[in-house]
């Protein structure tokens, strides 16, 4: 596995520390290359998406999804099962361990909409761009008026 140094590039650069976070964030380092609890991300619109995480056993109240500047972070956290004196545990592999996963979410992305269904958590965004910066069209006027540029007066040879 390939892994690379970008403390070199903090040192020499100022202002792109948010860029190299998000690159360091990209390639897992910050989260040990957790792959739990495995998720998909779907275009469901053009600009519209969909994070469905697969939280089998996680009930509503154990799960938060909080949004903080460009971060959607999701979290789970199991209580504790007290011992019950009815029933022994003899196996236990269904995955009751708390975990964190963030999503870096590109500019004027916006979360719409979080829901569980089925032991999946789906979470809806939208990508709302501001109408100022839209593409727009300007029209281009047929007319006879030229606008000429204006000529500096030349220096005068001495």
């Amino acid at each position: 596995m390939r892994t690379f140094d970008l403390a070199p590039l903090y040192r020499s650069t100022v202002g792109f520390d948010r860029l190299f976070s998000m690159l360091d964030q990209v390639s897992g380092f910050e989260n040990g290359g957790s792959t739990y609890p495995p998720y998909n991300i779907e275009r469901t619109g053009e600009n519209a998406y969909r994070i469905t995480l697969a939280v089998a056993g996680f009930a509503e109240d154990e799960l938060s999804v909080e949004t903080r500047e460009s971060t959607l972070t999701v979290r789970g956290s199991k209580e504790t099962v007290q011992k019950d004196e009815k029933h022994d545990m003899l196996y236990q592999g269904i995955a009751a361990r708390a975990f964190e996963r963030r999503f870096q979410l590109a500019d004027h992305v916006v979360v719409t909409g979080a829901a569980s269904e089925n032991g999946l958590l789906h979470i809806d965004l939208v990508r709302e761009v501001p109408e100022a910066q839209k593409p727009r069209t300007i029209a281009i006027n047929k007319g006879t008026k030229i606008i000429e540029a204006v000529k500096a007066p030349a220096a005068k040879a001495a």
